[in-house]
């Protein structure tokens, strides 16, 4: 889980802090710094209401707990976050080159029409955004208990390892490829949420909400159990610890969806999970590189059409 933490605080915050930093460092470079508080002030009351959202979570968690009904809020918030994490990843790998322009054009304008208001509402919802993903995938990580995610080091770390990566990258003495960067921790953040997918359907197998073909398909308890208690009872019942212990497979469990005995429902979830992956990232690939086509041909046409009409 403190893995699944520091990931998640670390791409939430990353995120939080580049947009907010990209605003500031345009607003003082255009010499309108004074416009920098009302960025920090929509920023701050975001990260305020994303605690309220955290706690009205919780009062809704603690409510479903008391009717017997937790475990289905748990499967929607799995579900859920998986499609979230996935999304997540998706809009920031197409955003990532156009994302200081989209802000510092957006700014121009508040800054132009003297709309502060404007400003303050842009900085609230930008953040506000990535609070609210991060209490929701908090909730799917633990199985709806937030405050757990909060009190490990994970979370914490996530966010100072953000918070200084972001203060040296704007000091100019980190290069970082944006797009690069993101891929890589893009790619974590996607087994996570096909973690998150199995998961979901693993739980809706174990209460009968759903059957199975074939419930075990194969048994790799000898070789990775899942939970320490796995790992005592294979050891209880055979007399030879498996190769790996319970902890590495809780570890795994926890992080990427692993299971020592999946079903096939859940296999194939997994690895059509990635396959729709790799297909919508193909898609994508080649809308970017044709519209790329589009506008180097569109330059063409046009210069070419300037060259004729200087000509004539």
């Amino acid at each position: 889980m403190e893995i699944q933490a520091l990931l998640i605080t670390f791409r939430e915050v990353l995120e939080a802090l580049l947009i907010v930093g990209i605003i500031t460092t345009y607003l003082k470079r255009t010499q309108n710094a004074e416009y920098t508080k009302f960025v920090w002030l929509g920023a701050g009351l975001a990260v305020l209401a994303s605690i309220g959202a955290a706690f009205l979570f919780q009062v809704v968690f603690t409510s479903f707990a008391a009717m017997g009904s937790e475990i289905y809020l748990k499967i929607g918030i799995m579900l859920i976050s998986s499609i979230l994490l996935t999304q997540m990843v998706f809009w920031m790998a197409k955003h990532s080159k156009d994302l200081k322009g989209s802000m510092e054009g957006k700014m121009n304008q508040f800054v132009t029409t003297g709309n502060v208001i404007g400003m303050v509402i842009h900085s609230f919802l930008v953040v506000l955004r990535e609070g609210i993903e991060t209490v929701f995938f908090f909730a799917a990580i633990t199985g709806g208990d937030i405050g757990k995610a909060l009190e490990g080091w994970g979370a914490i770390t996530g966010a100072i390892i953000a918070a200084t990566v972001c203060y040296f990258f704007f000091k100019g003495t980190m290069r970082i490829p944006l797009k690069t960067f993101f891929k890589v921790t893009g790619a974590f953040i996607v087994l996570i949420a096909a973690g998150l997918l199995v998961q979901g359907i693993s739980v809706m197998q174990d209460i009968k909400m759903i059957g199975s073909l074939i419930p075990h398909v194969y048994d790799l308890t000898w070789f990775l159990p899942e939970h320490p208690i796995d790992h005592s009872h294979f050891l209880r019942d055979t007399g030879v610890a498996p190769v790996f212990s319970g902890d590495v497979g809780i570890f795994f469990k926890a992080l990427f969806g692993y299971s020592s005995m999946p079903s096939i429902e859940e296999i194939i979830a997994y690895l059509g999970y990635f396959a729709a992956i790799y297909l919508l990232v193909n898609v994508n690939g080649k809308s970017d590189s044709k519209a790329k086509k589009e506008g180097k041909q569109s330059m063409k046409t046009e210069t070419a059409d300037h060259q004729v009409k200087k000509t004539v």
